[in-house]
């Protein structure tokens, strides 16, 4: 773990022509191709459209120099990088999501409260689901132990409840971080690491490309934090007004980080219409998220000859 560093600051870049309405990449001088660095944020059932972003840099052949997630953006983050490729990773989410049972399953496994809590429309006890075991039965085996040990370097964002700030782990073991980074409140309970409490990574940093500044040519942020879930009239129900609460203060957080300054490449899949625990809705999801493999491949394909 460590302290927010003051981002680096790299040479000046020429930037190419680009259709009107997004905001032109920049070309880093000489003849060598982009460093690109990915910024994965958080939003739940959303994040599933982050694998359409990597499988469009799997199919252009970019690696990425560096990583930040947080929330779920985290753990698919932390799936690439430890070097799983993303039809690979779309194979097992599918698969997984598909088999309902399984997932009950190993929910049952994770839970610390009651399961009907989960699902039903109460007011039962929201501490539910413990993050590591959460973390254990859903990632996958290829993770390694060590942020050291994976094949792109990574950066995971969790919050100190006591502290009240950022807490970005980059070495050490990963799935502490991993979990912390997930602990939505009220559906999963505060991660204990390193002395710390920690809680979502979205409270704090939901889009953290700020981390990857000067670590690459260029930043490529996807935000899924935006939209309103489909519904936008009535009373809603409890759970579905404390999760998109939450995505109501992520989204005004990386509102406010873009009037600061913007990464280079900002994408936002068609995925507002989904709710923060729609995972069940996998395949509507990617469907939704389809176009944004292509506007990547073509954004980057400008600087990428």
């Amino acid at each position: 773990m460590r302290g927010r560093e003051a981002p680096a600051q790299g040479p000046r870049r020429a930037r190419l022509p680009v259709p009107t309405g997004e905001a032109p990449l920049p070309v880093p001088p000489g003849q060598g191709a982009p460093r690109i660095a990915v910024a994965l944020g958080s939003g739940g059932a959303r994040g599933l459209s982050h694998i359409l972003v990597l499988e469009a840099l799997d199919e252009l052949g970019v690696r990425p120099t560096a990583m930040a997630g947080a929330s779920i953006g985290a753990l698919f983050a932390a799936v690439y990088s430890a070097g799983m490729p993303a039809r690979d990773i779309r194979h097992l989410v599918s698969h997984t999501l598909r088999n309902r049972g399984e997932v009950m399953k190993r929910l049952l496994a994770a839970r610390v409260g009651r399961l009907a809590d989960l699902f039903g429309a109460g007011l039962g006890n929201p501490v539910l689901i413990d993050a590591e075991r959460f973390i254990q039965g859903f990632l996958p085996a290829n993770v390694p132990e060590n942020f050291e040990e994976l094949s792109i370097p990574l950066q995971v964002v969790a919050t100190d409840y006591w502290e009240r700030c950022e807490r970005t782990f980059c070495a050490g073991p990963i799935r502490p971080a991993i979990a912390a980074s997930l602990a939505i409140p009220g559906l999963i309970r505060p991660v204990q690491h390193d002395g710390h409490t920690l809680v979502d990574g979205g409270a704090v940093n939901p889009l953290p490309f700020d981390l990857l500044r000067g670590q690459a040519d260029i930043v490529v942020a996807v935000d899924i934090t935006g939209g309103h879930g489909g519904e936008t009239r009535g009373v809603p129900a409890p759970f579905d007004a404390m999760f998109a609460t939450l995505q109501i203060m992520a989204s005004a957080i990386v509102g406010e980080k873009l009037k600061a300054g913007a990464p280079d490449m900002l994408v936002r899949p068609n995925v507002h219409d989904f709710r923060v625990l729609d995972f069940f809705r996998a395949a509507a999801i990617l469907k939704a998220a389809e176009p944004v493999k292509d506007e990547v491949k073509r954004r980057l394909e400008a600087v990428l000859g």
